[in-house]
């Protein structure tokens, strides 16, 4: 099978050699490529991917602070254009790191154990997979960037998603966290069948609605508004005729 591959760089340049370098192997599938590590990360929660080409200086989220986050990460690439960086790099587990200028001969070493890595672990989940009993599914996760650190939350544990101007809240039944993003590029994250915007300003998990109406949504006694362009949707997600287990609120 293909070594499903993403390229994640802030410099164009950059990631057209890699580009070049990845069209002359032809087990390594470049499914993407993304100049920021948000866009990455969302497709990371989308799509099963082997290996990143991972730049560590980037703007925002940081190559090393994308790596963090993933519960379950790809093998790894580092390039940058600064050799400090390597120790941390390496303390993430990377296959290897690339200084730029990233010469074609280096780009080979560091395929080379890639290609090792990953036939080694395509043998040992095949191993698993024969014998392991079925397991429930996993938890999904967002994070958040709050006061300088990334927060991590179980969306099973949100209870609304609410927008204010370029901030956002997720509150839970413990806690409420606040960030400055956008409510859509929050809605890019979650999970899509489980997460349902009924508002330009609110997204709510489709299990935590306890009562409907026209109008607004109860969830925990709080009333979330339906704001007129999601009405139709609400209706047929909600409709009391289709969910007898859902309270009408007239």
């Amino acid at each position: 099978m293909p070594i499903r591959t993403l390229i994640v760089d802030d410099e164009p340049h950059a990631i057209e050699v890699v580009k070049k370098y990845i069209s002359q192997i032809p087990e390594i599938e470049l499914l993407s490529t993304h100049n920021n590590a948000i866009n990455a990360f969302q497709e990371l929660q989308k799509n099963k991917v082997d290996l990143m080409f991972l730049d560590i200086n980037m703007p925002g989220l940081s190559g090393t602070d994308l790596v963090r986050s993933l519960q379950y990460p790809p093998l790894v690439i580092f390039t940058t254009a600064y050799q400090e960086y390597a120790i941390e790099g390496f303390d993430l587990n990377a296959v290897d790191y690339l200084l730029k200028p990233i010469s074609f001969d280096r780009f080979l070493r560091a395929i080379d154990k890639v290609m090792n890595l990953h036939k080694m672990q395509t043998i040992e989940q095949t191993v698993a997979e024969s014998t392991k009993p079925s397991a429930p599914a996993q938890p999904f996760y967002i994070y958040m960037r709050i006061d300088r650190q990334l927060i991590k939350i179980n969306t099973e544990e949100i209870l609304w998603i609410e927008s204010d101007k370029d901030y956002i809240k997720v509150v839970t039944k413990n806690n409420t966290h606040i960030t400055k993003q956008k409510i859509s590029a929050m809605e890019n994250l979650l999970p899509i069948q489980s997460f349902l915007r009924v508002h330009r300003s609110y997204i709510v998990p489709i299990n935590k609605v306890k009562g409907y109406n026209p109008n607004y949504l109860i969830i925990e006694n709080t009333r979330i508004p339906i704001g007129r362009n999601y009405k139709q949707i609400c209706l047929d997600k909600f409709n009391p005729g289709n969910h007898s287990a859902l309270v009408f609120i007239e």
